[in-house]
């Protein structure tokens, strides 16, 4: 029995503030569109993560606080991307992390997002024992495949893309099955913005303690707001006077 080849899907990359959906934050967005196994359309977006990047961040990915302040809202970058990907399977390196941040801001914003992939980094691990690391960087030396940047969104949703198409080519006629996309399983809670009263006695904490803080108050969730004020009461106790905060 015959298995379609898969032709048609959105190769996509994020980069991050960290590496955790419920607490880092989305700095890139890129994505391939290919439709008959040529590439049609691409997406980017540079997005504003209202808070401060790290330095080892900016070292890795060469996008600093500059660059971002002229970024778009998480929520526009976000819906767009589903927009440009309606319809079309995701391909990815590790791909469930980066639908891992997709899902994450699409359900904060109340909106579902579904979706079907591949991942390039499990296909590595089944048909090139052989390679060394099954990093993104190693595969495309490994395997010839040209790079224009490292760590950048758009040029490695396109690295992603091309490693697939390479690893189709040479294994899919003998496992085709492993080619095609399966559900996209990651599970998340809506998470809901801070109460005004949350961020007035995190605002209080923070001046009382003369701590600056490297996020904009107005961008946090409850949860993130929760665990910014346990923090600094961990480390510097709370407001001489007051039982709670």
């Amino acid at each position: 029995m015959k298995t379609d080849v898969l032709k048609n899907y959105v190769a996509v990359d994020l980069e991050m503030t960290g590496l955790h959906p419920r607490k880092d934050r989305i700095l890139e967005i890129g994505g391939i569109k290919v439709e008959e196994g040529i590439a049609v359309d691409q997406f980017h977006r540079l997005v504003n993560p209202w808070m401060e990047i790290s330095p080892e961040i900016t070292e890795l990915t060469g996008i600093t606080n500059e660059m971002v302040k002229e970024g778009c809202e998480a929520e526009k970058a976000v819906t767009e991307f589903r927009e440009f990907a309606e319809g079309f399977p995701l391909i990815g390196h590790n791909i469930l992390f980066d639908y891992s941040f997709l899902k994450q801001y699409s359900v904060n914003y109340g909106y579902s997002f579904e979706k079907e992939g591949v991942d390039t980094l499990k296909l590595a691990r089944k048909f090139l024992p052989e390679a060394e690391k099954k990093t993104l960087d190693y595969l495309c030396g490994y395997l010839q495949i040209p790079r224009k940047k490292n760590h950048r969104a758009l040029e490695d949703a396109e690295a992603a893309g091309l490693l697939f198409r390479r690893l189709q080519g040479q294994f899919a006629a003998a496992d085709p099955e492993a080619f095609l996309p399966k559900p996209l399983q990651y599970k998340v809670k809506k998470q809901g913005p801070a109460s005004p009263r949350q961020k007035r006695k995190l605002k209080e904490l923070a001046e009382w303690h003369n701590i600056e803080l490297k996020v904009e108050i107005d961008s946090l969730t409850r949860n993130e707001v929760s665990r910014l004020t346990d923090k600094i009461l961990s480390a510097y106790g709370r407001i001489p006077g007051r039982n709670t905060v």
